[in-house]
């Protein structure tokens, strides 16, 4: 059965269609932001159990590209996209954890943690750049005279365009701020054969960077203001789903990003009755979107992101606002925000319990916590917070708070006691701690 897709403007007053293959990134009628449209009547005439058995004999099978937890579904993604043409590296199919001891320590009786950062590159912005990266793969085949690819980016999307263009034989261009990203964000780009361009400024000067030099068509852009990384992020809900039998959960909470739109064709084919309610957690220091919130939306004003823990969403002008107000109101939303001290201390706590997060997941936790306290979350809903990258990318901060290092005490603090290479005093701390340990519980 023959499936297409298109970019259509998301101005429903406009509607502008453009092929995937032009190098476009907002409507060149009105300037809105695009999305990627699917002809949904054509996947309609497949049933839903005919979906759900397809994408089960497929998931993480070695059958290229198809055991990819995007590609799998590629007829939902680039359905028009040769499988010669597709760059992956397996992504997706990350492990859901259940997080039953955190659960129970912050009362929720079902709490699921995605691990988005057990992936190639340790996030999960790898599901969108396989699509956009297959895209320009295609588009060069065909002619296109795309030299590079760039991005603007606080880490995550750098070391995840610099992996895929390594595997694709493309060039990347990064542009980071300088001093604003881990050491591990910072190398992974460099190991993997990009141009790294460091500049004094934060992500929003990056970005309105990268914007300027992709207007030459020759450099495409791959930040998420183009659309091509949604269709591989919204991967994350469908897995979700698929990974609870095919039930939706009540809540899904994440740190920035867009996943509703997956979690929308599945309702639109039938694979799903009911929709989850959508939670957008901010740091308390780049947060637009929570004062905007605030406002019930009606106004939005960029801010000076500041200096956070959770340096990928380190971001005050969110170029995809538009999409992430849509999709909160579709899925009954909430945006909340959580302090330097709340997510970090939330990061720790679930490290306790078997997690090693990253500090944007401490931003969903903590959030998680405050809603659960504030009775906007019921602790019988079932509730998966997605955990957006691997902590071994932000050790220097987990490294800082068992130090007690930062600007506020670690109350979870775990700091190694340095003994002598002595019998007794080893017994002594062991006894010392176990005694501890049992009063405390």
């Amino acid at each position: 059965m023959s499936y297409r897709a298109w970019f259509q403007c998301i101005n429903e007053q406009c509607g502008a269609t453009y092929p995937l293959n032009a190098v476009v990134y907002q409507c060149e009628r009105c300037q809105s932001l695009l999305e990627v449209q699917h002809d949904t009547a054509a996947l309609a005439r497949r049933g839903a159990a005919a979906w759900m058995k397809l994408f089960e004999e497929r998931y993480k099978s070695n059958q290229w590209p198809y055991g990819s937890g995007v590609w799998g579904k590629k007829e939902w993604i680039l359905p028009e996209i040769d499988d010669r043409n597709v760059v992956s590296l397996y992504e997706g199919g990350t492990n859901l954890f259940w997080a039953e001891r955190f659960g129970k320590i912050i009362g929720v009786n079902d709490l699921w943690i995605k691990l988005c950062g057990n992936t190639h590159s340790g996030s999960f912005k790898d599901l969108g750049m396989t699509v956009l990266v297959s895209q320009v793969k295609k588009m060069i085949s065909e002619g296109a005279p795309i030299k590079a690819v760039a991005c603007a980016s606080t880490g995550d999307t750098s070391a995840a365009l610099a992996t895929y263009c390594a595997a694709a034989g493309i060039q990347s261009v990064v542009l980071l701020p300088r001093g604003k990203i881990s050491i591990a964000q910072l190398v992974q780009p460099i190991s993997n054969d990009a141009l790294v361009l460091y500049l004094d400024t934060d992500f929003d000067g990056c970005m309105r960077l990268v914007q300027e030099i992709t207007k030459d068509p020759t450099l495409y852009l791959a930040n998420s203001m183009n659309s091509l990384r949604v269709e591989g992020q919204k991967t994350v809900g469908i897995e979700i789903v698929q990974q609870f039998d095919w039930e939706a959960p009540d809540v899904i909470i994440i740190p920035g990003g867009n996943l509703g739109k997956g979690l929308m064709m599945m309702k639109d084919l039938g694979l799903i009755a009911k929709l989850p309610r959508i939670v957008v957690a901010q740091a308390q220091r780049a947060n637009p979107l929570y004062r905007s919130y605030l406002r019930n939306f009606e106004t939005f004003e960029p801010i000076q992101a500041q200096k956070t823990l959770a340096s990928a969403i380190q971001i005050g002008n969110p170029v995809s606002f538009e999409k992430a107000v849509r999709t909160l109101k579709q899925f009954n939303g909430i945006v909340e925000q959580a302090s330097e001290e709340e997510l970090a201390d939330a990061a720790a706590r679930g490290d306790r319990t078997g997690m090693f997060n990253c500090p944007h997941t401490g931003v969903a936790l903590a959030v998680l916590i405050k809603l659960l306290q504030a009775g906007k979350i019921d602790k019988s809903e079932r509730v998966v917070v997605i955990s957006t990258a691997h902590g071994l990318k932000f050790v220097e901060m987990k490294v800082k708070y068992h130090q007690n290092e930062l600007e506020f005490p670690s109350r979870h603090a775990n700091r190694p006691v340095e003994l002598p290479a002595n019998l007794d005093a080893v017994k002594q701390a062991l006894d010392d701690a176990l005694k501890n340990r049992s009063q405390s519980q």
